[in-house]
C-alpha cells in the first residue's frame, strides 16, 4: 500500500519534535517484528501519543501503525482527510462491528493496528481499566499484541493543560516497546485482558521510576500521586467495550 500521506505526516511530526527539542528515548525496538500483523497496545496520556507511538515502528522498518480512533476525529475538516489518507480506522460507538471488521481485515493482511485500551486520556497518568477489544482481535486473527508505553508526553500537550511551547522545549519522553504477548495467552477475553493490563502496568512502572523527577518548586501536576506528584487519583473502572 502506497503511503502518500503517511510519509509526509511522519516527516512533519519529526520536524515538530525536533523544533521542540524533545529528548525522545526509544527502547525495545528489537521487539518489533519485521512483518506480519499485530495489535499495538498503547497507554494514553497526551494528544501527541498517536505520533509518538508510531515512531519505533517507523524506525524499525518503515512500518505504519493504523490507529483505531473515534469517528469524530475523521469528521474534522483538517484531521479527517489526514486520518483517512493514513488509512487509520474510524470507531463509531453506535456501530462498533464495522470498525472491528475493518481492524480484523487489516490484521489478517499483515498490518499493525494501534489501540488505546483506556479509550481516553487518564488525568492520573496511571493505567485505567482496559477495554477487551485488543485481546479479542488478537485471538480472532492469531496475531501477537505488542505493548507500548509512553511517558513524559503528558508534559507537552494533554487534556486540561494548555500548550506552552517554552515549557515543552527539551522535555524528555520515553517510548518503551515491550515483548509481544502471543495470542495463546489471550484466549480467554477477561483473563487475556488482565494479562495485558499487568504487562502494561509493569512497563509503565519501570518508565515512571526511571524518569527524572521534578526539582523542588517545579510543577509536578504531571507526576502521579503515588510517586509524590499532584496528579489526581486514578479514574474508576469503566464499563467494558471495544
Amino acid at each position: 500500500m502506497a503511503e502518500y500521506v503517511y510519509r509526509p505526516v511522519v516527516a512533519v511530526a519529526k520536524g515538530l519534535f525536533g523544533a521542540l527539542r524533545l529528548r525522545i528515548d526509544i527502547q525495545g525496538v528489537e521487539n518489533i517484528p519485521a512483518s506480519g500483523g499485530a495489535v499495538v497496545l498503547i497507554n494514553h496520556i497526551s494528544y501527541l501519543d498517536f505520533a509518538l507511538a508510531g515512531l519505533p515502528f517507523w524506525q524499525a522498518g518503515r512500518r505504519p501503525v493504523r490507529y483505531m480512533a473515534k469517528k469524530a476525529v475523521f469528521d474534522h475538516r483538517v484531521a479527517g482527510p489526514l486520518m483517512r489518507g493514513m488509512h487509520h480506522i474510524p470507531v463509531d460507538r453506535q456501530a462498533g462491528a464495522a470498525s472491528l471488521r475493518e481492524a480484523l481485515t487489516a490484521l489478517r493482511a499483515g498490518e499493525l493496528v494501534g489501540v488505546f485500551p483506556e479509550a481516553t486520556i487518564n488525568p492520573s497518568y496511571c493505567l485505567a481499566s482496559f477495554k477487551s477489544g485488543a485481546a479479542r482481535m488478537a485471538t480472532h486473527t492469531k496475531v501477537p499484541v505488542i505493548p507500548v508505553i509512553l511517558w513524559g508526553s503528558q508534559r507537552t500537550l494533554t487534556k486540561g493543560h494548555p500548550f506552552r511551547p517554552r515549557e515543552a522545549v527539551g522535555t524528555p519522553i520515553t517510548i518503551t516497546v515491550g515483548t509481544p504477548v502471543p495470542p495463546s495467552e489471550l484466549a480467554d477475553r477477561r483473563a487475556g485482558t488482565d494479562v495485558l493490563h499487568k504487562v502494561m502496568v509493569d512497563l509503565l512502572d519501570t518508565a515512571q521510576r526511571g524518569y527524572p523527577r521534578p526539582a523542588p518548586g517545579q510543577p509536578d501536576w504531571w507526576l502521579p500521586a503515588h510517586l509524590g506528584g499532584s496528579a489526581p487519583p486514578p479514574l474508576a473502572a469503566d464499563a467494558d467495550e471495544v
